[in-house]
């Protein structure tokens, strides 16, 4: 363990070992931090906030502060990251309210840039990446290998489906397909396809990138109404896990999706 003399380390915090913490961060009481995890300098971790297994945090990185919910009361809440998630300068992560459940969680293996943003409640899964000053309102789902663009906006109460692309400076006011990209402000936001070459690096076997093409065809380009299209896709035979993914995404949609 390496703790630089001018961190403020409360003693009811739990530290792991080999943990790094910098010059001038704060780590507050009820707080843990797992094995090989690191805080660069000025980063703030506050009550209720657990983090895993070699994280690591740059500069001025604030982590677990109250949600910026004029309801909340300073009632006791929760933040819980994963391992392996990269922290960039000047990200932002609030614990959860008493009204969304009481918990933000943050999966494994994310990469948060610079100045993005992530509000209470939020449940983002694994692998996602948050380029600069992308921004989750509270009560935002984003699933696992999602990407949201820089200086993207997603409303609150809002789903961004697992292997999703938000374009750059997109405001998302309704749920984003799964394997899809969606770009675009608000109303005028529209989907371009399926994600191919982001499917691809993420080992997604061509078959079922083919068959969410097909898919997409039915779905979206037929001119069949949402009801007709997802019937028409019922009588076809897939064998992708993937379009039944897509499937149940729209039909769980309760503010709708952006097509």
């Amino acid at each position: 363990m390496s703790i630089h003399p001018t961190a403020i380390i409360d003693p009811r915090a739990e530290i792991g070992s080999e943990v790094v913490i910098g010059p001038y961060c704060i780590v507050a009481p009820d707080v843990r931090i797992g094995n090989g995890t690191e805080l660069g300098p000025y980063v703030s971790v506050q009550s209720g906030t657990a983090v895993g297994e070699r994280c690591r945090f740059y500069g001025h990185a604030s982590i677990g502060t109250d949600p910026q919910d004029l309801k909340y009361k300073g009632e006791p809440t929760r933040l819980r990251i994963g391992n392996r998630n990269v922290f960039r300068e000047f990200v932002s992560v609030n614990r959860g309210s008493p009204l969304g459940g009481g918990i933000t969680v943050i999966g494994n293996d994310g990469l948060f840039m610079a100045y993005s943003h992530v509000a209470h409640d939020g449940q983002v899964g694994d692998q996602v990446i948050f380029a600069n000053a992308a921004t989750l309102a509270g009560h935002v789902s984003i699933g696992d290998c999602a990407q949201i663009g820089a200086f993207s906006a997603v409303h609150q109460f809002c789903r961004v489906g697992p292997h999703a692309f938000i374009g750059g400076f997109s405001v998302i006011t309704r749920d984003a397909l799964p394997y899809i990209k969606t770009v675009g402000l608000r109303n005028e936001a529209k989907i371009y396809g399926i994600n191919t070459v982001g499917l691809q690096r993420k080992g997604i076997p061509e078959n079922s990138i083919e068959e969410l093409k097909q898919a997409y065809r039915i779905l979206f380009r037929s001119k069949l109404n949402t009801g007709d299209a997802l019937a028409k896709m019922r009588e076809e035979e897939w064998t992708a896990p993937e379009v039944a993914v897509l499937i149940e995404f729209i039909e769980s949609s309760e503010r709708g999706f952006i097509r």
